[in-house]
Formats: structure tokens, sequence, C-alpha cells
């Protein structure tokens, strides 16, 4: 049982060190970014795979879902040659249903954490981003139009008919700081056989909480894939 003042989604402390060389190692990765950033999630593959490249067409990172795991474990690359790793993301239990996510970078330092809100996300996609070392949300990421991804997940895949959806029906997400400042917004772009998304900047960020922002919003895809 956790105590009232404990979150169940909040990530292990993490020291000073750490979260320093998370931030250094990372930022060549996200230096000059421009945005929007678009995610391509190819759905017609044994093992999903994504890819998430800048306004320029520069990729900034590929992603590969291992295979045959009980707990979920997705890697990170700066690229699809996949011969420079960043990250890991590793759930903490087999069952997603309020699980947390755990991103490390390849030294196997702390960036941050994901938790989805089980009952809360029903409906309305709920989710609690955690910097490292931090026990209170840093950031909410959330549902705007819940209603769109619903006729989405319903009839978008349908010829014609899931075209003319998916001009009218965009499925977006916003990730906000605890005091509501908007930081970063994902939405669904049109796309049959595969998931488009596009990331808006709307405030900025530092380096590891960028990272693990878009991490967060990679899992998030995920999940809300499978949900529809």
């Amino acid at each position: 049982m956790h105590s009232p003042e404990e979150n169940p989604y909040a990530p292990p402390k993490a020291t000073l060190q750490s979260e320093q060389s998370t931030g250094d190692q990372l930022a060549p990765y996200l230096e000059n970014l421009v945005y929007p950033l678009k995610f391509t999630f190819r759905v017609l593959t044994l093992a999903p795979r994504m890819d998430v490249v800048d306004a320029t067409g520069r990729s900034v990172l590929h992603v590969r879902q291992r295979l045959f795991k009980f707990k979920e474990h997705i890697e990170i690359f700066s690229d699809a040659t996949r011969k420079t790793k960043l990250a890991d993301i590793r759930a903490d239990r087999i069952i997603d249903w309020s699980a947390r996510y755990s991103f490390t970078d390849f030294a196997n330092a702390l960036i941050g954490s994901l938790g989805r809100k089980g009952w809360r996300s029903l409906w309305r996609a709920n989710y609690e981003v955690f910097n490292p070392g931090d026990q209170s949300v840093d950031f909410n990421i959330r549902e705007e139009n819940p209603f769109a991804k619903f006729i989405d997940g319903l009839v978008g895949q349908i010829p014609l008919i899931g075209l003319l959806t998916l001009y009218l029906f965009h499925p977006r997400y916003l990730a906000s700081r605890a005091n509501g400042e908007g930081v970063l917004r994902m939405h669904k772009l049109p796309a049959f056989l595969q998931g488009k998304f596009s990331i808006e900047r709307l405030a900025d960020s530092t380096p590891r909480e960028t990272m693990n922002l878009l991490l967060s919003f990679i899992m998030v895809t995920m999940l809300e894939r499978r949900r529809g």
C-alpha cells in the first residue's frame, strides 16, 4: 500500500550526477531541432517501428519495440541504421493498466518516466510525466478531444469513409507543466496503413525535458493506438 503522500507513478530518486550526465549526453542529439516534428508509425511490420524527423527531414529518433518480452521493452536509436542507441523504455509490469514506463539513456542513467492513470484514462487519455528524482508530477499529457479518437478508431481505416474522418477528426494530446503551461502538443495526421503524428513546440524545455517528453509521446502513441 502507498501512503497518501506517495505517488505510485513517481520514479526512484536519482542523484544529481546522473541528472547532469543524462542532460549532457542527450543534448547533442536534440540541438537545433526544427519544429514541427513528425512521427511515422509503421504498422505493416512484425515489430512496431517508428521514425521521428524534424521539419527539415533530419532524423531525430528511430524506435523499435522488442518482441516476445513479458514486460514492454522499446529501444530508441538516433536513426534507422541503429548504430547509436540513445535510450530504452521499460514497463514495470506486464499489464499496462496503470503501468509506469521508465526511460534510461545508453549509460543507464534515468531520463524520466511516464505513468498512465488507469481509471481516469478510460475515456480521456491521462498520463503523468516525471523528471529524474522528482516525486511530484512535472508534466501532464492529456487528450484534448477524446471523441475524435473514438471516431478515428471506429472508422478511420475504412476506405473513403476513413479518409473523410481523418480530415475531420484529429486526436490531440497536450503536454503541459504542473502550472498549466503547455510545452508540446501532438496531433494525428491523415494517413492510411500507418500512423502519422505531428508535434508542435509551445514553450522552451531543457534537453532532458525534451527527450523525456518525446519518449513519453512515443509511448502514448503506442498505447493509444491499441485502444483505437
